[in-house]
Parts: structure tokens; C-alpha cells; sequence
């Protein structure tokens, strides 16, 4: 029987379970970043950067080699266990063409193209690296006839390698084997070997080793010595075999240039046909049954899931490769392209004889949207009372819960109103204040920033042309005194005013800053006020400005003071909004496209320079530092850390112009760095959980940051509620 005790507990494991199922948009970063990794570490595999050992074993002495062994045929059969080694010879007249290194993209199908030509066979020891990268090349040895050998996974000197490795080089092969061709092969050819009279104490326990795993180990006793490239005539020369005597001959077809040894071949090979040898595989020549077996079930499924799983590696990152490289490109042109127009945007609006046109001496409207705002509110109120420009002041109370209101009204101040609304949000809030305002220009800012007293009339300023709908203004980081509010600084100063001058120029400045912003109300009644349908509405209505005709400009001396999330929590929800409504006002705008007239300029200018930089190359940025660990562990060390400190000074150039030019100490361009390591990892992750979010088609609500009411406008009235014990310092 059921009881309330028992319903209870059962709701209580059942809410517990919920809790801790994982988020998707947490889900799926998480798999997105494995995945890539491992793709990566697969890639360094298959490309002998992981696990790979280059060390070659110097001479050794020869007393416990078999005298049989030295001085025997080419191919040593140590198969039968307790029994002395055998050691085989080919046949008079008989030549084994042997290819070492492969199979190589290039070069492999060209020697194949010359043997068919001749109908002629060989034997291909490949390596494992190569083969799942071109199984394609594997396949079409076996279909033309020729015998597959085994060249290890990557190549090692197995002389000094343990039983478990050498059984794990051999495994692998196989696996490789299986998946390009469906077979396996008794075939084996050590790395760096040669003649059977140079085996010696480390490499003949090797050979015995092999022998025992059911290997027939073939080295050779004609060396064309093709890897030193030393011309054809010299090649063929070293190839041709003395007195009508069968010959294993080394070549290769791969590990660089083999174009001396394709044209070689196609001299020797009917050469040595007219003299009346026949090229064959090795054990045809030997009269034994074919080295090759059918693999069949699991291990040719396992086989082919791993090639399949190489062959994806390569091609996305492959592609990777060449989207870093073109983001890489691109960013670097638009680093270039900030400095220049920033430096223009600054000679221009600084110039003696600058000027919008008449100055705007007219009272304006600000709407302070608030919404729990009571820390904050009288310190923005007061700076704005402060102003030196006439205005009425505006609180659009939405629904606050923490009196808010009520400590505005009780200040008691001429020309401040509050209006009081439920709760609907901060677009909402704005339209209210816009119904309520008196004036024909509508100055916005948030209930948390602080105006110094010429932001108001420097923001103004640009409303004397009447081409000019909308006004950014400079928001800069109060809060900077914490390690995260100074990276928020170097971002606001860099990335947001030296983006804005740039966008100035090339008319299609993206947002107007919610802290700072100034509007024609004509422009914004035409186009229907503040949009409710993104979450970016400052976002929304300037693109909507823009694509109505409107200029959209910047004001660099209209300066607010905004209080920055101090906590990660905090920075992630805001810039997770920020992320996600810029996607949404882009996706919202996107018919501009294809519009004409101002839209369409917009459309085809705008959207796609913020859509690539704003969206897409922030997105596949965090490859720089993906490709920066892979290069610290597994190299080109030295290549990789200079490429990246290379983009550092990039970004600290641009950082010190944009400090320079916003009159900013260069002293907070120490944390530069470490805001590359840290600050911008979190930044890739709050915009793929963005992007994750559209994709899934998730959604998110206007969210409120909690705030501490600490920052201060440099000359401004002292905030009356800021805690007495706090030993946080205002900006000066």
C-alpha cells in the first residue's frame, strides 16, 4: 500500500534523478570536444606523430645469428618452434620486386600503372600509417595480383621495442590490412633491414620473435638503393641481378620523391623480360601457397570500422586545417582592417572642423528599463541628474520586487518619472517608456550603468544630421578591479569600440549598446519600436534601422559606466543571451539578403561581415588552441608556439591602439594573455551552447544579473547605498 511517506520519497528520488541528467546543451559541447579529440589523437596515430619511435639501432656483433642465416637466401622461415631456422633463395631467373614504405598517394599508383603495363607482380610492404590513410591503393594491389607484406604500424626499429609492442605493431597491421583489402598476410619485412649477412645479436631475436607469431620474414639481397635517388642508370644498374641468379630487389614507393625509381622501372622491366626473367611475388617464385588469407566476421568488421574511422579523421580535419586557415586569414585581414579604420574613424570625428551640424541644445528623453535594480538605481539616477544636457529622466519600473520604484520616487528629484508595469520583459519596458516619452530623441541605457555628466549631450550630438537614426555610445567596464572584470575591460575597449569605429565607416554598425544608445524616435516608431522577438533587441532594431535607411553611428566621447558580471556564472548567462539573440536578429534580418535599396546593402554588406565574425569565426577560433596543445605534445613544438604567440601579438597590437585611442593604462594589457587561455575557452563555449541552442531550436528568457551597485562615473556623485564596508574602489 501506498502511503504519503512513501509518494514522498518517491518524488523526491524521481526529482533527484531529473537533476542530474545532463543538460544538452552542456551534452553536447562535451561530446563535440571529445570527439574532436579524439579525431585528432586518431589523425597523430595514423600519422606517426603519436607513439612513434625514430630510433635506429647501431651494428651489433653476430655471434649468436646461425651461420645458416648469414649466409643464406633472403627469406628466413623461423615458423616451426624448437627447430633450427630455415632460409630460402629464389629461383634462378626469378625477380620478387619489392616496395617498401607505402602505399604513397602519389607515387604508388605509378609504379602499380608500370607493372600492369608489363604484367608484371611484386610484393608491397606497407605500413600501417600509410595503408588506413589510402586503403583504396591496398585494395588495388590485391585485385592486380601482387602480395601484401607487413612494414609495422609505424615503423619502429623493433630491436628495441618489448614482445607486447611488436605483437601490437603486427596487430594493427593486420587490422589495416583487413579493412583496405579483407585480408590477412604471412608476410613480414622488418623496418631498416637489408641483407641476411647483417642480422645480428638485437635483430635476430626480433626475426625468431616473428617467426614464432607465423611470419615469414623477407629482407633481400639486391638493394637498388632508390631512397638515395642516385639516377636511373645507377638504379637499374644496382637492381639487376648477376648471372641469371633470382633476386628479392629492394625498392620503394614511397618516403619522398620516387620518380627516379617509376622511371627505372619502366626500362627494367622489359629489360630484364627480353633477358628471360619473369617477375613475380614472392611466393609464386617459392612454389608456396599465397601468403594472403580471407578475414571474415568481427575482424573484418573491426578492420573496416577502422578505416572508415581514419578515413573521417582525415577529411575533417582536413577540413579543419583549411577553415583555420582561412578564419586565420580573414581575421588577421580583419585585425588590419580594424587598425586602419579605426585610425580613420579617430582622425575624422577628431579633427578641429568636425562637426554634425548644428549643435543639439534641445531637452532629450532617457528610459532607464529596471527591473530589481534597488542597488543600482540611485547611482544611475544621480549621475544622470548630474547631466550638463537638459532631460527628462524616465524609470520604466518592470515589475520589480525589491522596491525598487518606490527608493526612485522617494528621491524626490524634478523631471524624474517612474512608470510602473508588470513584469514583461525589458523590450517591453523600453516601448512603454517610449509611449510615455516627451522628446523627439530617446536616450536608453540600463538600470545598472552610471552616465558621466557630457555623456548625454555628447551622445546627442550626431542627431544634427538628419540622416543619422540611431547613436552608439562608449560603454566601458567599471568593475575592473577583478581579474574577470579586467578581461570584460580589454574586450569592451578593444572588441566592442574598435569594432564600432570600423563598422562606423563601413555603415553597418550591428548594436547599439543597451548601457549606452541614443534614437530618433521617428526612426524607431517606423520601424515599430523595440522587437520582442529576439533576445538581442538592441541587436534587432539596429539592423532594423539600418535596413529602414537609417546611419547608425558611433560617438566615442559619450562614455557609460557599466557594471560587468563578476562571477562566471553570471558572465556565461549574459554572454549566452547576447550569443543567442545576435543568431536569432541575424536569422530575424536575413531576407535583407536579397532585398534592394538600403536593405539590400545592409543585407549583402552587413549581415555577412557581423554573421562571419561575430558568429562563425568566434565558433571555429578555439582551433587555434586545439591545434596549440596537439603541437605542444605531439609537435612541430617550436612551429606551433611561434604561430600562436605570432596571433598574441596581433591581438596585442590591436589592443594597445584600441587603449591608445580610448586614452585607457596599458597596465590592465597585462592579463592579455591569460585572457587568451582562459577568458576566451569560456567564450567558445557560451557560443557553441548558443549555436547548440537555435540548432535545437531551445529557448531562452530575459535573464537578470545580480548586481552589486559598486560603479561609479569618474567626478560623480558618491553612491549613497553603496555598502560602507566595502573596500571596492571606484573607477577614477
Amino acid at each position: 500500500m501506498t502511503t504519503p511517506v512513501t509518494r514522498g520519497r518517491h518524488n523526491r528520488r524521481k526529482k533527484r534523478t531529473v537533476r542530474r541528467r545532463l543538460p544538452m546543451r552542456y551534452l553536447l559541447p562535451s561530446l563535440l570536444l571529445v570527439a574532436l579529440l579524439a579525431m585528432l589523437m586518431l589523425r597523430g596515430y595514423v600519422h606517426s606523430e603519436i607513439l612513434a619511435d625514430h630510433r635506429v639501432q647501431a651494428p651489433a656483433p653476430t655471434t649468436q645469428v646461425p651461420a645458416d642465416v648469414l649466409d643464406g637466401g633472403p627469406v628466413i622461415d623461423a615458423r616451426t618452434p624448437g627447430e633450427a631456422a630455415e632460409t630460402l633463395r629464389i629461383p634462378d631467373h626469378k625477380i620478387v620486386l619489392t616496395f617498401d614504405d607505402g602505399p604513397d598517394p602519389v607515387w604508388t599508383p605509378r609504379v602499380l600503372d608500370e607493372l600492369r603495363k608489363y604484367d608484371a607482380h611484386g610484393v608491397f610492404f606497407v605500413t600501417g600509417t600509410m595503408a588506413s590513410r589510402y586503403p583504396d591503393l591496398v585494395r588495388r594491389m590485391v585485385d592486380e595480383g601482387h602480395e601484401i607484406g607487413l612494414h609495422t604500424f609505424n615503423h619502429p626499429d623493433l630491436s628495441f621495442q618489448s614482445a607486447g609492442r611488436i605483437d601490437w605493431e603486427l596487430s594493427q597491421n593486420q587490422l589495416v590490412l583487413a579493412g583496405a583489402a579483407g585480408i590477412r598476410t604471412s608476410l613480414f619485412r622488418p623496418p631498416y633491414s637489408s641483407f641476411s649477412d647483417a642480422m645480428d645479436n638485437k635483430s635476430w631475436p626480433v626475426t625468431q620473435y616473428i617467426g614464432s607469431r607465423g611470419y615469414l620474414t623477407v629482407v633481400n639481397n639486391t638493394d637498388s638503393e632508390d631512397w638515395k635517388r642516385p639516377g636511373v642508370r645507377a638504379i637499374i644498374e644496382r637492381a639487376t641481378p648477376k648471372g641469371g641468379k633470382g633476386a628479392i630487389i629492394l625498392m620503394h614507393d614511397s618516403g619522398g620523391d620516387r620518380s627516379q625509381t617509376v622511371t627505372a622501372l619502366g626500362e627494367f622491366l622489359p629489360g630484364m623480360q627480353e633477358r628471360g626473367y619473369e617477375f613475380t611475388h614472392l611466393t609464386a617464385a617459392l612454389g608456396a601457397p599465397s601468403a594472403h588469407t580471407p578475414v571474415t566476421g568481427f575482424a573484418l568488421w573491426k578492420g573496416k570500422a577502422f578505416v572508415f574511422a581514419v578515413d573521417i579523421s582525415e577529411r575533417i580535419t582536413g577540413v579543419l586545417v583549411v577553415g583555420l586557415a582561412v578564419i586565420g586569414g580573414l581575421v588577421l585581414v580583419r585585425f588590419g582592417l580594424m587598425l586602419l579604420l579605426s585610425f580613420l574613424h579617430a582622425r575624422k570625428v577628431r579633427r578641429k572642423d568636425f562637426s554634425w551640424g548644428e549643435p543639439i541644445t534641445r531637452p532629450v528623453t532617457v528610459l532607464v528599463p529596471a527591473y530589481n535594480e534597488r542597488e543600482c538605481i540611485e547611482a544611475t539616477v544621480r549621475s544622470l541628474v548630474a547631466s550638463d544636457h537638459p532631460i527628462e529622466v524616465i524609470v520604466i519600473d518592470d515589475g520589480s520586487t525589491d522596491g525598487t520604484a518606490d527608493l526612485v520616487d522617494a528621491m524626490w528629484i524634478p523631471n524624474v518619472r517612474v512608470v510602473r508595469q508588470q513584469n514583461a520583459g525589458k523590450p517591453a519596458a523600453l516601448n512603454n517608456g517610449i509611449a510615455n516619452a516627451r522628446h523627439d530623441i530617446v536616450v536608453m541605457m540600463d538600470g545598472d550603468t552610471v552616465f558621466e555628466a557630457s555623456t548625454v549631450r555628447e551622445l546627442v550630438q550626431p542627431f544634427a544630421d538628419p540622416r543619422v537614426g540611431a547613436v552608439a555610445g562608449n560603454a566601458k567596464v567599471g568593475n575592473r578591479d577583478s581579474l574577470i572584470g579586467a578581461w570584460q575591460h580589454i574586450e569592451y575597449v578593444m572588441g566592442f569600440n574598435l569594432d564600432r569605429r570600423m563598422y562606423d565607416l563601413l555603415g553597418c554598425m550591428p548594436t547599439i549598446p543597451g548601457a549606452v544608445g541614443a534614437f530618433r524616435r521617428e526612426a524607431l516608431d517606423r520601424i515599430g519600436g523595440m522587437s520582442e522577438d529576439t533576445l538581442a533587441e538592441d541587436t534587432d532594431v539596429t539592423m532594423g534601422l539600418h535596413r529602414d535607411g537609417w546611419r547608425v553611428v558611433y560617438a566615442e566621447n559619450a562614455r557609460a559606466w557599466t557594471e560587468a558580471p563578476e562571477s562566471v556564472q553570471q558572465l556565461w548567462s549574459q554572454r549566452y543571451r547576447w550569443s543567442y539573440g545576435t543568431m536569432q536578429a541575424i536569422w530575424k534580418h536575413r531576407r535583407a539578403v536579397v532585398e534592394r535599396g538600403p536593405s539590400g546593402r545592409f543585407g549583402r554588406v552587413g549581415l555577412p561581415f557581423v554573421s562571419l565574425f561575430m558568429v562563425v569565426a568566434p565558433l571555429l577560433a578555439p582551433l587555434i588552441d586545439v591545434f596549440l596543445l596537439y603541437g605542444l605534445v605531439f609537435g612541430p613544438t617550436g612551429k606551433t608556439v611561434a604561430a600562436w604567440f605570432g596571433v598574441l601579438l596581433v591581438q596585442a597590437v590591436c589592443a594597445a591602439y584600441a587603449f591608445r585611442l580610448d586614452r585607457e593604462r596599458m597596465t590592465h594589457l597585462i592579463s592579455l594573455p591569460l585572457q587568451q587561455i582562459l577568458y576566451r575557452q569560456l567564450m567558445y563555449v557560451v557560443l557553441l551552447q548558443s549555436w547548440i541552442t537555435a540548432l535545437t531550436g531551445g529557448r531562452l528568457r530575459w535573464q537578470k544579473l545580480r548586481r552589486t551597485g559598486v560603479v561609479e562615473a569618474p567626478g560623480g556623485t558618491p553612491n549613497r547605498r553603496k555598502d560602507a564596508e566595502t573596500d571596492r574602489r571606484p573607477v577614477a
